[in-house]
């Protein structure tokens, strides 16, 4: 049986005042351990990738699970779509003609459940197309959880390949 006596109690990152509760006291706010949190069942934010060629089902290629907070799923984000465009950009083209091959071969990226805290694409496409990206702006890589390892000491360290081009060959 839980019991709590003139503590504080935390549940789902809240803090609550308590005197003399027990099992039955927590039942009335078991519905709090219910409230889901962005990413909580994959432990962290998510990034959808979608195919704008329409070549995916629902143009989703995959869901990107684990970031640790929105700011850095949203750089992972942002990242994606600016190397997209620069995949995109052929070389002489105008703005809007890489424009318009992003939205026919590129692809987006978006953060799950962020609301209006999540990055969206819409506002900086002008700049992409009329920019061309540094290696840095595109390193979606180094940002990508996937990559994260927690050594046996419980810190975190990137994976062996930690240069830039070396997944695609460059």
């Amino acid at each position: 049986m839980r019991s709590v006596h003139n503590g504080v109690v935390f549940q789902d990152g809240r803090e609550t005042m308590t005197a003399d509760m027990n099992d039955e006291d927590f039942k009335d706010h078991a519905d709090l351990d219910d409230e889901a949190q962005p990413g909580e069942e994959d432990a962290g934010w998510r990034v959808r990738i979608l195919d704008l060629s329409g070549g995916a089902e629902d143009n989703i290629v995959e869901d990107v699970k684990g970031f640790h907070d929105v700011a850095h799923a949203n750089a992972f984000a942002r990242a994606y779509v600016r190397d997209s465009v620069e995949l995109c950009r052929a070389p002489g083209a105008s703005p809007r003609d890489t424009l318009n091959a992003w939205f026919a071969f590129g692809e987006n990226a978006e953060v799950l459940e962020a609301g209006d805290d999540g990055w969206k694409s819409a506002t900086e496409l002008d700049d992409f197309v009329s920019r061309p990206a540094t290696h840095m702006e595109r390193d979606w890589r180094s940002l990508d959880p996937r990559r994260l390892v927690e050594d046996e000491g419980g810190e975190m360290d990137f994976g062996a390949d930690d240069d830039l081009g070396a997944a695609d060959g460059e």
